[in-house]
Order: C-alpha cells, then structure tokens, then sequence
C-alpha cells in the first residue's frame, strides 16, 4: 500500500479508500466491521461514508452507514483513521434530511456536522466534503448545463466562513469537495486565497474506464490548484467487472433496487465493457482488477474509492494493487475509448 498527500493538506492517504454506502442497506454492522477490519489489516487508512448513506437513500435508514462506522470506530485508534464524510447538498428528492431545507448554510452545516459527528462516535472529521454543489449543475448523467434550472444558492465565501469557523473550533480539519465542476473548484479556491479561509484539499468525482471526463478540464483544474481526486464508481456501478454482460444476476445492486442505476443505462456501454473484458481476459487480468488499476495510474488520483458488499469482493479490489498496467495495455484501454467514449459520463 502506497500512501500520497491529499491536496495541500498534512494528509497521508492510501492509495485505496473504503467506500462505505452499502453498510445499513447491503451490509449488517457486524459484516460492516469485517470490511472494515479487513481493509485496515491490509493497510487502508483512508475511510469514506457520508450523511445521505446508505444507497439507495430513504429514510429509515439515513446515517445508519455513520452509526455503523461509529461503532467500529470507537474500538480504534483514532489518529490511525483518517475518516471522511459528506454534508448532503441542495436537494428537492432529500426531504427527510432536515425537512428538505439543506442548502450549505450556517445551520444547515452545523447541524449536519453534529449529527454525523455523534453517529461516527468521534470529535472531528478528517475531511468534510459537499457531497454536491449547493448551486445548480448538471449531476450523475445528467445532459448539458441548463439555465433554466438555475436557482437561488448560498454564496460560496459564506460557505466558506462557516466551514472555517468549524475548522477553527477543531470539528473539522479539512475541507473537500464532491461531483464538482472546474468553475467550481476554482472560486472555492480563489475565494479562500483571495479571503484567507480554508482551502479545498481534494474533490470525490466520478472516474473510470467507462467515465473519463475528469481527464478533459478537471484535471488541470485539480493539478495547478492542488487539489486531490478521490475517485468514486472506478468501477462504474460493477458494470466494468462484466458480470453484468449476460443479464442481471440475482441479489446484484441493479437487481435489488430497480432504477437505481439510470446513469449507467447508456448507449455503448455494454459494447465498451466486452471489449474491456476482452482485453483482461487476454493479458490474464480480472476486469475488475484491471478496471481499478487503470484508475490507480492515473497521475491526478490520489485515492480510489472501492466498495464491496463481500469479503471476496474487497479481497480482489485491494489486489488490484498487485497489477500494473504497461504501455501495451493501456494503448488497447485508449483504443476501445477512443471507438466508445465515456458512455457513463
């Protein structure tokens, strides 16, 4: 396990992040131990979870994905962990999230941040992110930017203050970013230079072989701002591992909650995954482990956020670390893109 900086922070991170919203849904809290317990063995340090979890989001069980990384948590060391977790953003759909009134303000944040914080049984949290913006933009497969969905948003210097005052009163000690936009990244970072408030040390972005748009302007964004990719869906909802390719199997994600994955009911994605199938099967690689490790290479990821809902499942993702991709295989990666270009964007 390798470890990187996070951004400008003092954040040593490894390379592989436990994503967590399968526990309270798919996982008990005993089985979410194991997860968790297996990964650290193996040396992730590197945690991820969020308010909204678990998914699909419903409220009977909104923050059981905290309350069952708190119960693990409390048994830890806590400086050996660096936890992450997410306010949820502006949302019509979250109505059971403070009554639906989560717009990233002052009271919004601090109670957001309470609770979580009583759920994950700690004092502070590593890293804070806005899960989504609380201005409009176009999110998970939505189509192009549309004025007309343009709404009232708190400005992001106040967001800033507040997240600075927390920071400041020790609940908080970095703040991130999630489903971001370069425009986005870059006010929150002009705005903290130009203000003297905390700057954003990382963003969580969707980022696989089947969604490449963060190579397109983020990228650069993120490089000369400094700000590290946490990349989410690497292996783009378990349909990059194949298993999908014959059918929807019984128990899978697509099958238990129907609907769920409309952002990957897309054109040209099935014939993109046989030909990145075919390419695994060819250089003796497990697509998934294929998947995760062209994430991996890429030079502006900092950490790869894998999920599992089984121990096999987190056992072959960590593996993936054992894979390196050379020229050859990444040349035959560029050329099924270059024919079926992010179908999952």
């Amino acid at each position: 396990m390798e470890y990187k900086q996070l951004g400008d922070s003092d954040l040593l991170v490894s390379e592989i992040c436990l994503g967590t919203m399968t526990y309270g849904q798919q996982n008990t809290v005993e089985e979410s131990a194991q997860q968790l317990d297996f990964a650290t063995d193996r040396g992730v340090n590197f945690i991820d979870t969020a308010e909204m979890y678990p998914v699909p989001a419903k409220p009977e069980t909104q923050g059981k994905t905290e309350e069952y990384i708190g119960a693990w948590l409390v048994k830890q060391q806590r400086d050996k962990v660096i936890l992450a977790t997410k306010i949820a953003g502006r949302s019509s759909r979250l109505k059971w999230i403070r009554e639906g009134k989560n717009q990233i303000d002052r009271p919004n944040v601090e109670t957001a941040l309470n609770d979580s914080l009583k759920r994950l049984q700690t004092d502070y949290i590593d890293l804070y992110q806005i899960h989504w913006p609380d201005r409009y933009v176009p999110l998970f497969g939505a189509p192009d930017y549309d004025i007309a969905q343009e709404h009232e948003t708190v400005p992001i210097l106040e967001q800033l203050e507040v997240f600075a005052d927390l920071i400041k009163a020790g609940k908080i000690r970095y703040l991130g970013l999630s489903n971001e936009t370069p425009w986005g990244v870059c006010e929150f970072c002009n705005l903290a230079e130009k203000h003297g408030l905390p700057k954003v040390v990382s963003i969580q972005n969707a980022f696989s072989l089947s969604n490449r748009t963060f190579h397109l302007n983020l990228a650069e964004t993120c490089r000369f701002k400094n700000v590290g990719l946490m990349a989410y869906s690497p292996l783009g909802f378990g349909l990059l591992t194949g298993k999908y390719l014959q059918g929807i199997p019984e128990n899978s994600r697509l099958a238990l909650f129907a609907g769920f994955g409309q952002r990957y009911d897309k054109t040209n994605l099935n014939d993109a995954v046989q030909a990145y199938v075919e390419i695994a099967a060819k250089y003796n690689l497990s697509p998934a482990q294929m998947a995760l490790a062209y994430v991996r290479s890429r030079p502006f990821v900092t950490s790869t956020i894998i999920g599992a809902t089984s121990l096999e499942q987190l056992e072959e993702n960590i593996g993936s670390l054992d894979v390196n991709l050379d020229r050859e295989i990444v040349a035959e990666i560029n050329a099924v893109h270059a024919k079926y270009p992010n179908p999952t964007p």
